[in-house]
């Protein structure tokens, strides 16, 4: 057995004492970005300190200041941006207004970050190894040897396999964990003793993201780094950080403890944030999600008072109208800019009403044997992409697809639309095979019937045209509309279904948010109204309270018209919440699948075990069991094994039956299969990953 596991997550923390000294302390901190005619006020005022060898999350929707502050602590606010108020102190040294030779001796050395994109940070014609020598010469005075040494020491240390083969790739040569391992160990390669991380996981697979997190965890505790997390990533903040800010519109909201702001959020945004989150412990039909209604408002339309009052369901003008500071509530350890937090509880905020559950119990959608085979080289090797992939999906239910990036759920979404052709088996929808059919052979009806939503709204729109050009564009081709007049009608319906208004027609894509754009999407994709929708990954890179909000969208619509949809995510939680059914891929083969209360409970696939216990979940109602780490490579798709997908990294790996013989289909039940050497009655006795504890109650 050749897993790691973790202590709990929120239990063994090192966690600072008061006692010492801040080596990060922001006072009233106020950015403005200066253009010809006017400035734009970013980040009013926002104070916070961090600890040496303490972990902080910074949290809060995109553009409420959080990666402004952090580039105001680097000096990275470009040519327009100005710090014109408050202080930033770094080991004691005030770092507003000091000269360009100081901060350049102090980035990189001393502080360090990480963006969200790794590629930003990479160069794409030069070598790892060349880009990671570049720390250590110039901070260090290494020799170009030395360099080379500590550089494959670090990749040592951040867990990527031959470190001296990685120094000689370049950037598109790795995956996208692979380069953010590489990004870390360019950040710590100086020893900085703060780190700051800006949404270092959006985008990565739970165990790509656990992995990076336990890797971060074990590097502070190492070099005793101390760390700013900027996520809206609640699970991690969770089980990451020792202490929690939430910002919202430039200024702090509420500060306190991790298990104090999650167990007693006591500003509403904090309590709608929490809402947005669907429970990993709970099943399809349980709470609805809550999207906190509104938006965020520019820096040029900050209210008076409480800046969050116009989306709060609890604002009196009277009491929130006037200015809030940031003051103690329960205790000085935790405060809120919220005048009336004695008057709200969690529940009355965050939880929402129940989902009506579809279940479907005629076929729709039959997957049978399906394999894709990719040849390169003029054939001389094959990537196999799926390999015998069967499962069927009910009228009117909702199937989710998950599994790590590169198991095969895109390649089998394009086949569905008709981007992609099988290379063998049969998928029928509505009686008619089209396995080997692809879109442009397909009948106007067939096209009109199967529609996708991308997981890049931008592949659905065209940067020269308005927004509403993709959704008249379907309304004439496939929805029989020929009259300007009827297609416009129909246009203004879409958009009031996906509650957008109608204003946002005539504009360019440049001109939407992520949500907006993605809430455009979902209008074409029901413009031609189908009966299959194929949704890939569509709410990954979205904010908690807009990926609510569209998934609630998604979940109103396809109830309202009984569609059926394959739902594909890495976020288990979100799958949980969505789908009916279940089905778990792994390097293009089907692991596990069953009815979602049946994949969440054992017995397990040892796959579908690590992928929950990989997961964070910020619900304190819920016991989670120790993370399953997973130790080697991924098998190659060109060279699969004979054996078990999954036995390379599996934990519970029985013998060398794994590695030559392909498992059986073992039948937990009529509609749970599990295609695993080990016994179901060894399966059985697993722990389960999740586990529902008493409810906390009033929490004011």
């Amino acid at each position: 057995m050749n897993a790691i596991i973790d202590a709990g997550v929120l239990e063994n923390r090192n966690t600072p004492t008061p006692d010492n000294k801040a080596l990060l302390e922001i006072r009233n901190l106020r950015i403005e970005y200066r253009g010809r005619y006017e400035s734009v006020v970013a980040v009013p005022d926002v104070s916070l300190s961090i600890a040496p060898g303490e972990s902080y999350g910074l949290v809060g929707e995109s553009g409420c200041g959080k990666t402004t502050t952090a580039m105001a602590v680097m000096g990275y606010l470009g040519s327009t941006g100005r710090v014109t108020g408050g202080s930033i102190r770094f080991e004691g040294e005030e770092l507003v207004g000091a000269s360009a030779e100081k901060l350049r001796a102090i980035r990189g050395r001393r502080v360090a970050m990480v963006y969200q994109e790794p590629m930003s940070a990479l160069n794409p014609v030069k070598t790892i190894g060349a880009q990671l020598a570049e720390v250590p010469r110039r901070h260090l005075g290494s020799s170009r040897a030395e360099a080379r040494e500590l550089c494959a020491t670090m990749l040592e240390n951040v867990r990527l396999p031959d470190p001296l083969a990685m120094l000689k790739r370049f950037p598109h040569q790795l995956s996208g964990g692979q380069q953010q391992r590489i990004v870390i160990a360019m950040a710590l390669l100086a020893r900085p003793a703060l780190l700051l991380l800006d949404e270092p996981t959006t985008g990565l697979d739970v165990t790509v993201e656990a992995a990076i997190l336990d890797l971060i965890a074990d590097l502070r505790k190492q070099y005793g780094t101390s760390l700013l997390y900027i996520s809206h990533n609640l699970g991690l903040i969770a089980s990451a950080c020792d202490r929690v800010g939430i910002m919202y519109s430039g200024e702090m909201i509420e500060e306190a403890d991790t298990q104090t702001l999650f167990r007693q959020p006591r500003h509403p945004y904090t309590q709608g944030l929490l809402g947005c989150i669907p429970g990993i412990g709970s099943a399809k039909g349980a709470r609805a999600l809550s999207p906190i209604p509104g938006h965020l408002p520019s820096p040029a339309e900050r209210p008076q008072g409480c800046s969050f009052g116009p989306r709060c369901a609890h604002f009196q003008k009277d009491k929130c109208g006037e200015a809030i500071t940031l003051a103690p509530a329960a205790s000085e350890d935790h405060l809120v800019r919220c005048i009336r937090w004695r008057d709200l509880t969690r529940e009355s905020v965050a939880l929402g009403g129940e989902v009506a559950v579809a279940a479907g119990h005629e076929t729709a959608l039959s997957i049978t044997d399906v394999s894709k085979q990719y040849l390169l080289g003029g054939g001389r090797r094959t990537v196999q992409a799926n390999e015998s992939v069967s499962f069927e999906v009910g009228k009117g239910e909702i199937v989710g697809l998950v599994g790590e990036s590169g198991c095969g759920k895109s390649s089998l979404a394009r086949m569905l639309v008709g981007l992609e052709e099988a290379t063998s088996g049969s998928i029928q929808y509505a009686g008619i095979e089209l396995a080997q059919v692809p879109a442009k052979k397909r009948t106007r009806d067939m096209l009109k019937s199967i529609q996708m939503v991308f997981q890049n709204p931008d592949s659905t729109l065209n940067p020269s045209h308005s927004v509403a050009s993709p959704i008249r564009r379907a309304l004439h081709k496939f929805g029989g509309y020929k009259d300007k007049a009827a297609i416009e009608q129909r246009l203004q319906e879409l958009l009031e279904l996906v509650r957008l208004p109608a204003e946002l027609a005539q504009r360019r894509p440049s001109q939407l948010s992520g949500g907006q754009k993605q809430r455009i999407a979902i209008a074409r994709a029901f413009a031609t109204d189908p009966s299959l929708i194929v949704a890939d990954e569509p709410v990954s890179a979205l904010d908690v309270s807009v990926q609510a909000a569209i998934v609630t969208l998604l979940l109103a619509i396809q109830k309202e018209q009984q569609s059926t949809m394959l739902f594909i995510s890495h976020d288990l939680a979100l799958v949980r919440h969505i789908a009916d059914r279940i089905v778990v891929m792994y390097l293009g083969r089907v692991m596990e699948k069953g009815l979602a209360e049946e994949i969440f409970a054992p017995p397990y696939h040892p796959y579908t075990e690590a992928l929950l216990s990989a997961v964070h979940s910020p619900d304190a109602s819920v016991k989670q069991q120790d993370r399953i780490r997973l130790t080697g490579e991924t098998p190659s798709p060109i060279n699969v094994p004979a054996g078990c997908r999954f036995a390379s990294r599996c934990h519970r790996k029985i013998g060398e039956i794994c590695d030559t013989v392909a498992p059986p289909v073992r039948r937990a039940s009529q509609t749970h299969e599990i295609a695993c050497h080990i016994s179901l009655e060894e399966l059985r006795t697993m722990r389960p990953v999740f586990q529902q504890s008493a409810p906390m109650g009033n929490l004011a």
